[in-house]
């Protein structure tokens, strides 16, 4: 369970964050949460798909790795083999508090990438904030920027039932069949039918280039069969 506290000089002076990739570090994981100002990047390298939320009443877009909880195709030993981290995954182990208006950084203290003799400093030996830490605060504020645009763009793609479940299926080269369940995607013939005006709408809110992004991305399945299969012995 992760274990946020607010981070401070005083008691985190000696905080240091691992920055290589690696299993153990917490990067074997199926997907990530994304959101629209992330979607050009993200596009590039993972296929973006939708899937109910937690608690079973909204939905929220993610960055597929895998076909399966715990698999990271892009995880090659101690490197990730992309162009481009996800950001919810890049953050880690910080996280966004909020008090009142103001954002606060919180740390994970029991996220593996916490440690007190290696890795990036976090803090100056006189407290101070090192550049890591300021990078760090940058990403988070990206972040919660951009969640704070994704309830609105989610809004709109349920107003005009743009949503659709899916099923892939999938044999690889050992003759296995896989299926893919459980994840949504935009439903391109209700998207071709809506009315000028929606798409106008669409257009003007900066939602429809986010659509064809997602659309664009699924062409991504392919590259991930691929890893899969390159992990069989056949």
């Amino acid at each position: 369970m992760p274990n946020p506290v607010l981070l401070n000089n005083l008691e985190h002076r000696d905080l240091r964050v691992i920055t290589r990739r690696g299993a153990d570090l917490g990067d074997q994981v199926m997907s990530a949460v994304t959101f629209p100002s992330e979607f050009r990047d993200v596009q590039a390298c993972y296929p973006i798909v939708f899937r109910k939320t937690v608690d079973g009443l909204g939905f929220e877009p993610i960055a597929l790795f895998g076909f399966q909880e715990g698999e990271n195709l892009f995880l090659q030993g101690q490197r990730w083999d992309a162009p481009y981290v996800p950001m919810m995954i890049e953050r880690q182990p910080f996280l966004i508090g909020v008090s009142g208006e103001e954002l606060m950084v919180n740390v994970d203290l029991d996220h593996p990438r916490v440690s007190r003799t290696e890795g990036q400093e976090v803090f100056k030996p006189h407290g101070g904030t090192t550049e890591f830490l300021e990078q760090a605060n940058s990403l988070l504020f990206t972040i919660h920027q951009g969640m704070q645009s994704l309830q609105g763009f989610l809004s709109a793609l349920l107003e005009h039932e743009l949503l659709e479940s899916f099923v892939l299926d999938v044999e690889l080269n050992d003759g296995s069949q896989n299926r893919l369940v459980g994840f949504y995607t935009i439903n391109e013939d209700r998207l071709q039918g809506l009315s000028g005006e929606a798409i106008v709408k669409l257009h003007q809110a900066n939602y429809l280039q986010a659509i064809y992004l997602v659309l664009a991305s699924l062409s991504n399945f392919r590259a991930l069969i691929d890893r899969k299969n390159a992990t069989l012995h056949v």
